[in-house]
Protein backbone atom coordinates (compact mmCIF):
# COMPACT_ATOMS: atom_id res chain seq x y z
CA UNK A 1 0.00 0.00 0.00
CA UNK A 2 1.13 3.55 -0.76
CA UNK A 3 1.72 5.93 2.11
CA UNK A 4 0.52 9.49 1.32
CA UNK A 5 2.35 12.47 2.71
CA UNK A 6 0.62 13.83 5.85
CA UNK A 7 0.21 17.28 4.27
CA UNK A 8 -1.52 15.81 1.22
CA UNK A 9 -3.87 13.83 3.44
CA UNK A 10 -4.71 16.97 5.43
CA UNK A 11 -5.42 18.95 2.25
CA UNK A 12 -7.72 16.20 0.94
CA UNK A 13 -9.63 16.11 4.23
CA UNK A 14 -10.09 19.91 4.17
CA UNK A 15 -11.38 19.81 0.58
CA UNK A 16 -13.87 17.07 1.48
CA UNK A 17 -15.14 19.10 4.45
CA UNK A 18 -15.47 22.25 2.31
CA UNK A 19 -17.30 20.31 -0.41
CA UNK A 20 -19.73 18.81 2.10
CA UNK A 21 -20.37 22.22 3.66
CA UNK A 22 -21.11 23.81 0.29
CA UNK A 23 -23.42 20.92 -0.64
CA UNK A 24 -25.29 21.22 2.64
CA UNK A 25 -25.65 24.99 2.18
CA UNK A 26 -26.99 24.55 -1.35
CA UNK A 27 -29.43 21.86 -0.19
CA UNK A 28 -30.57 24.04 2.70
CA UNK A 29 -31.14 26.99 0.37
CA UNK A 30 -33.16 24.80 -2.05
CA UNK A 31 -35.29 23.49 0.82
CA UNK A 32 -35.84 26.94 2.31
CA UNK A 33 -39.51 27.82 2.57
CA UNK A 34 -40.57 31.36 1.85
CA UNK A 35 -43.91 33.07 2.37
CA UNK A 36 -45.77 34.81 -0.44
CA UNK A 37 -48.47 37.15 0.85
CA UNK A 38 -50.62 39.94 -0.50
CA UNK A 39 -54.10 41.22 -1.33
CA UNK A 40 -56.35 40.44 -4.30
CA UNK A 41 -58.43 43.44 -5.35
CA UNK A 42 -60.50 44.81 -8.22
CA UNK A 43 -58.41 47.16 -10.35
CA UNK A 44 -61.37 49.50 -10.97
CA UNK A 45 -62.66 50.23 -7.48
CA UNK A 46 -60.07 48.54 -5.25
CA UNK A 47 -62.65 46.25 -3.63
CA UNK A 48 -61.22 43.09 -2.10
CA UNK A 49 -61.96 39.78 -3.84
CA UNK A 50 -62.62 37.05 -1.27
CA UNK A 51 -62.24 33.46 -2.41
CA UNK A 52 -59.73 34.18 -5.18
CA UNK A 53 -57.62 31.13 -6.09
CA UNK A 54 -53.81 31.22 -5.88
CA UNK A 55 -52.28 28.16 -7.55
CA UNK A 56 -48.62 27.12 -7.98
CA UNK A 57 -48.67 24.83 -11.01
CA UNK A 58 -45.23 23.20 -10.73
CA UNK A 59 -45.78 22.35 -7.04
CA UNK A 60 -49.47 21.47 -7.43
CA UNK A 61 -50.41 23.45 -4.33
CA UNK A 62 -52.67 26.42 -3.81
CA UNK A 63 -54.74 28.52 -1.47
CA UNK A 64 -57.51 31.10 -1.55
CA UNK A 65 -57.94 34.64 -0.29
CA UNK A 66 -59.96 35.32 2.86
CA UNK A 67 -62.91 37.69 3.31
CA UNK A 68 -60.55 40.66 3.09
CA UNK A 69 -58.85 39.47 -0.09
CA UNK A 70 -55.69 38.55 1.81
CA UNK A 71 -53.74 35.40 0.94
CA UNK A 72 -50.63 33.64 2.23
CA UNK A 73 -48.82 30.62 0.81
CA UNK A 74 -45.49 28.94 1.67
CA UNK A 75 -43.35 27.60 -1.19
CA UNK A 76 -39.71 26.49 -1.60
CA UNK A 77 -37.31 29.13 -2.86
CA UNK A 78 -36.65 29.11 -6.58
CA UNK A 79 -38.45 29.86 -9.82
CA UNK A 80 -42.18 29.26 -9.77
CA UNK A 81 -45.26 30.16 -11.79
CA UNK A 82 -48.21 31.40 -9.72
CA UNK A 83 -51.68 31.75 -11.26
CA UNK A 84 -54.31 33.95 -9.62
CA UNK A 85 -57.89 33.43 -10.79
CA UNK A 86 -61.33 34.69 -9.80
CA UNK A 87 -64.75 34.15 -11.31
CA UNK A 88 -65.58 36.95 -13.74
CA UNK A 89 -61.99 38.23 -13.90
CA UNK A 90 -59.01 37.63 -16.15
CA UNK A 91 -56.31 35.31 -14.79
CA UNK A 92 -53.03 36.79 -13.63
CA UNK A 93 -49.81 34.77 -13.96
CA UNK A 94 -46.67 35.61 -11.94
CA UNK A 95 -43.58 33.81 -13.25
CA UNK A 96 -40.42 34.77 -11.35
CA UNK A 97 -37.67 33.61 -8.98
CA UNK A 98 -38.50 33.73 -5.27
CA UNK A 99 -35.55 33.81 -2.85
CA UNK A 100 -37.03 35.66 0.12
CA UNK A 101 -40.39 36.35 1.70
CA UNK A 102 -42.31 38.46 -0.78
CA UNK A 103 -45.49 40.55 -0.67
CA UNK A 104 -47.38 40.66 -3.98
CA UNK A 105 -50.62 42.61 -4.32
CA UNK A 106 -52.65 41.69 -7.40
CA UNK A 107 -55.22 43.88 -9.16
CA UNK A 108 -57.68 41.82 -11.18
CA UNK A 109 -59.39 43.09 -14.35
CA UNK A 110 -63.02 42.10 -14.81
CA UNK A 111 -64.09 40.34 -17.97
CA UNK A 112 -67.44 39.40 -19.45
CA UNK A 113 -68.59 36.92 -22.08
CA UNK A 114 -71.82 37.07 -24.00
CA UNK A 115 -73.68 33.78 -23.82
CA UNK A 116 -75.96 32.40 -26.47
CA UNK A 117 -79.68 32.76 -26.08
CA UNK A 118 -81.29 30.17 -23.80
CA UNK A 119 -84.97 29.41 -24.25
CA UNK A 120 -86.75 27.67 -21.38
CA UNK A 121 -90.09 26.09 -22.15
CA UNK A 122 -92.50 24.07 -20.07
CA UNK A 123 -92.45 21.17 -22.51
CA UNK A 124 -90.76 20.26 -25.77
CA UNK A 125 -92.34 21.28 -29.05
CA UNK A 126 -92.89 17.66 -30.13
CA UNK A 127 -94.20 16.39 -26.78
CA UNK A 128 -97.62 15.72 -28.29
CA UNK A 129 -95.94 13.35 -30.78
CA UNK A 130 -93.42 11.48 -28.66
CA UNK A 131 -95.58 11.27 -25.54
CA UNK A 132 -97.13 7.86 -24.79
CA UNK A 133 -100.08 9.43 -22.98
CA UNK A 134 -103.08 10.26 -25.15
CA UNK A 135 -106.20 12.40 -24.75
CA UNK A 136 -104.62 14.87 -22.32
CA UNK A 137 -105.35 18.59 -22.36
CA UNK A 138 -103.26 20.91 -20.20
CA UNK A 139 -104.32 24.52 -19.69
CA UNK A 140 -102.25 27.11 -17.83
CA UNK A 141 -103.76 29.71 -15.54
CA UNK A 142 -102.63 32.44 -17.95
CA UNK A 143 -104.69 30.86 -20.74
CA UNK A 144 -107.71 30.49 -18.46
CA UNK A 145 -107.59 34.16 -17.47
CA UNK A 146 -107.55 35.19 -21.15
CA UNK A 147 -110.91 33.49 -21.81
CA UNK A 148 -113.97 35.78 -21.47
CA UNK A 149 -116.03 34.90 -18.39
CA UNK A 150 -119.46 35.67 -17.00
CA UNK A 151 -119.42 38.77 -14.77
CA UNK A 152 -115.63 38.86 -15.13
CA UNK A 153 -115.15 35.87 -12.83
CA UNK A 154 -113.16 33.07 -14.42
CA UNK A 155 -114.55 29.57 -13.86
CA UNK A 156 -112.22 26.65 -14.51
CA UNK A 157 -115.06 24.18 -15.05
CA UNK A 158 -116.66 26.46 -17.63
CA UNK A 159 -113.33 26.60 -19.46
CA UNK A 160 -113.08 22.81 -19.53
CA UNK A 161 -116.55 22.67 -21.12
CA UNK A 162 -115.06 24.41 -24.18
CA UNK A 163 -112.65 21.57 -24.89
CA UNK A 164 -113.43 18.90 -27.51
CA UNK A 165 -115.07 15.78 -26.07
CA UNK A 166 -116.52 17.71 -23.12
CA UNK A 167 -120.12 18.92 -22.75
CA UNK A 168 -122.02 20.71 -20.05
CA UNK A 169 -124.69 18.72 -18.28
CA UNK A 170 -127.22 21.54 -18.17
CA UNK A 171 -127.26 25.19 -19.18
CA UNK A 172 -125.31 27.20 -16.62
CA UNK A 173 -124.31 24.10 -14.66
CA UNK A 174 -120.76 23.39 -13.54
CA UNK A 175 -121.12 19.66 -14.23
CA UNK A 176 -119.02 17.97 -16.92
CA UNK A 177 -119.91 15.21 -19.33
CA UNK A 178 -116.69 13.75 -20.73
CA UNK A 179 -117.20 11.67 -23.87
CA UNK A 180 -120.79 10.91 -23.04
CA UNK A 181 -120.22 10.04 -19.39
CA UNK A 182 -122.12 11.43 -16.44
CA UNK A 183 -120.91 14.02 -13.91
CA UNK A 184 -120.73 11.33 -11.22
CA UNK A 185 -118.19 9.40 -13.31
CA UNK A 186 -115.58 12.17 -13.16
CA UNK A 187 -112.64 12.08 -10.76
CA UNK A 188 -111.59 15.59 -9.75
CA UNK A 189 -108.30 16.06 -7.90
CA UNK A 190 -106.84 19.20 -6.35
CA UNK A 191 -103.18 18.70 -5.40
CA UNK A 192 -103.83 14.93 -5.39
CA UNK A 193 -106.77 15.38 -2.99
CA UNK A 194 -110.19 14.22 -4.17
CA UNK A 195 -112.87 16.90 -4.60
CA UNK A 196 -116.28 15.30 -4.19
CA UNK A 197 -118.41 18.37 -4.89
CA UNK A 198 -116.94 20.70 -7.47
CA UNK A 199 -119.82 23.16 -7.53
CA UNK A 200 -121.72 25.44 -5.18
CA UNK A 201 -124.76 27.70 -5.43
CA UNK A 202 -126.76 24.86 -6.97
CA UNK A 203 -123.89 23.98 -9.28
CA UNK A 204 -123.75 27.31 -11.12
CA UNK A 205 -120.21 28.10 -9.96
CA UNK A 206 -117.20 25.88 -9.27
CA UNK A 207 -115.31 25.82 -6.00
CA UNK A 208 -111.92 26.48 -7.62
CA UNK A 209 -110.17 29.82 -7.36
CA UNK A 210 -108.30 30.46 -10.58
CA UNK A 211 -105.78 32.72 -8.83
CA UNK A 212 -104.67 29.74 -6.71
CA UNK A 213 -104.47 27.27 -9.62
CA UNK A 214 -101.25 27.01 -11.62
CA UNK A 215 -102.53 24.67 -14.34
CA UNK A 216 -105.34 22.26 -15.14
CA UNK A 217 -105.00 18.85 -16.76
CA UNK A 218 -107.94 16.98 -18.26
CA UNK A 219 -107.62 13.24 -18.99
CA UNK A 220 -110.34 12.05 -21.35
CA UNK A 221 -110.17 8.28 -20.77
Amino acid sequence: MKNYHPKITTIINILVVVFLSVTQNVTAQNNKLINITGYITDENDGESLPGATIYVKDLNIGTSSNNYGYYSISIPSGKHSITISYLGYENKIIDTVFNNDTSINVDMASTSKELKEVVISEKSTNSNIVSTQMSVNKISSKTIQAIPALMGEVDIIKVLQLLPGVKFVAEGSSGLSVRGGGPDQNLILLDEATVYNSGHLMGFFSVFNNDAVKSVELYKL
